[in-house]
């Protein structure tokens, strides 16, 4: 019976988003509120339930969310990301710009803020297409797919990584030595199987590109902005390096730390040090540093209130994320799941990977966002991830690998990238949808091979 709750509860979530449009933070309380009394945890166990899953998840990953949406901000507002493509549109050339795009994104820019990065990375698309021919728009469209997704969901700092982790309570370091490189093989070959079928004529320009006035708007008045920064201000512009330092030095000190620790020579100083949490602060201190002083008091403050105005949603889905978590793990559901996965019932290792896959992935297609359907996904395996005879971090990756699957209609995401790269609706299911669904797939049997040495 308690699967049917379970059943009912997920469907209910799923339906409020979809059919009646309900934000999934209350989406999300009401399925945790009738799982609890449902599975008999009664008035007070429900509530209680939620609010120890809340606060446990907002321990583990509210401070790191909210110094990751901060930091992304500020680095929007200095442009560091048009100045590193741009570097490497001259240094690399055309050709190679769609795989230095999808790895540099995939691997030092896996914001929390996806939005961001799609509102960087789409002027910076569009304006190297024509040098990549006829099928030039949906080649970039598709790396900057991959490079902005794959990272959300399998590198630090990204939304879905750490939201992962921290339901699965897989250390931030581990999930880093294991998710990046994961993370920049899958988006590479993503693209260049993508860019196999676009040479067979998967792309039509004259269906999949429209690009609309409102577009060329704000193509202008990001020229405009880029002149006046080159203009009076240029002398207070800090270089590339500089204006990278702030993602750079924490990513190198979580994993310097997690070196550390896997080879026996840390100590509390390394520990501190190696700490997401100041890692990620030291990065955000040093990003507000290079603002106040490139562009002034004023619009730093601006761009911190849009990342204030940001975090709050993020911190609710995350934390009502580990209530729903939390619910189960107090139900009977957690010893059916048991012994569904457990290897005691003679579940192969690469069948839980599938399962834990195709959980994420059908939650994604239902719900239409990556990240709540990491973490129900997580909240829904985590209460019996001791029972199953696989690393923690094998089946976070396989969930965020699911979660990736398919991007469509359904998120908000999908109409942001249509109208910021100029694509047409059938261009945007080539360039995100797809893309998104051969990521997830391409992922699978990399996750399953490392099982085999992790």
């Amino acid at each position: 019976m308690i699967v049917l709750h379970a059943a009912i509860a997920i469907l209910a979530v799923v339906l409020l988003i979809i059919v009646l449009g309900v934000d999934p933070v209350i989406s999300l309380v009401i399925g945790s509120l009738y799982l609890g009394l449902a599975g008999g945890l009664g008035f007070e166990g429900t509530l209680t339930a939620i609010v120890e899953g809340f606060g446990g998840i907002m321990a583990e990953v509210g401070l790191l969310i909210g110094f990751g949406v901060l930091m992304g901000s500020l680095l929007f507002a200095m442009q560091a990301l048009q100045r590193l493509v741009a570097l490497l549109l001259r240094v690399l050339g055309a050709t190679r710009l769609p795989y230095a795009m999808a790895a540099v994104m995939t691997s030092l820019f896996p914001s929390i803020y996806v939005d961001v990065q799609l509102v960087l990375g789409s002027p910076l698309a569009r304006s190297a297409a024509p040098q990549l021919g006829r099928n030039g728009l949906g080649m970039m469209g598709g790396a900057l797919t991959a490079g902005i997704l794959v990272g959300y969901v399998f590198v630090i700092p990204g939304l879905g990584t750490i939201s992962i982790a921290g339901l699965l309570d897989i250390p931030l370091a581990t999930m880093l030595l294991y998710g990046l490189p994961i993370g920049i093989v899958t988006a590479l070959l993503t693209v260049l199987v993508y860019g196999l079928l676009l040479a067979r004529g998967f792309w039509n320009p004259d269906t999949d590109e429209h690009a609309s006035e409102a577009l060329l708007e704000e193509e202008a008045l990001a020229e405009q902005r880029a002149e006046e920064m080159d203009g009076d201000d240029a002398r207070s512009v800090p270089s590339l390096f500089v204006s990278l330092l702030p993602v750079l030095v924490p990513l190198v000190m979580i994993a310097f730390g997690a070196i550390a620790e896997a080879a026996g020579f840390s100590n509390d100083v390394i520990a501190f040090l190696g700490n997401p949490v100041l890692a990620l602060f030291l990065g955000l201190l040093g990003a507000y540093v290079l603002a106040r002083r490139t562009l002034g008091r004023g619009a730093t403050d601006e761009s911190l209130s849009k990342g204030f105005d940001t975090t709050g949603q993020i911190l609710l889905v995350t934390g009502v994320g580990g209530s729903l978590g939390a619910v189960i793990g107090e139900t009977a559901l957690a010893d059916v799941l048991g012994g569904l996965f457990s290897a005691d019932a003679g579940l192969p290792v690469f069948l839980i990977i599938l399962l834990a896959w195709l959980v994420a992935a059908v939650l994604h297609l239902a719900i239409g966002s990556i990240s709540v359907a990491a973490i129900a996904a997580s909240g829904i395996i985590s209460p019996i991830l001791g029972e199953l005879d696989v690393a923690p971090v094998i089946v976070g990756l396989a969930i965020g690998a699911g979660a990736l699957f398919a991007l469509q209609v359904n998120s908000n995401f999908f109409w942001m990238f249509q109208s910021l790269l100029g694509v047409s609706t059938s261009g945007a299911l080539k360039a995100l949808t797809f893309v998104t669904a051969l990521a997830s797939v391409v992922a699978l049997p990399l996750i399953m091979a490392l099982s085999l040495v992790v």
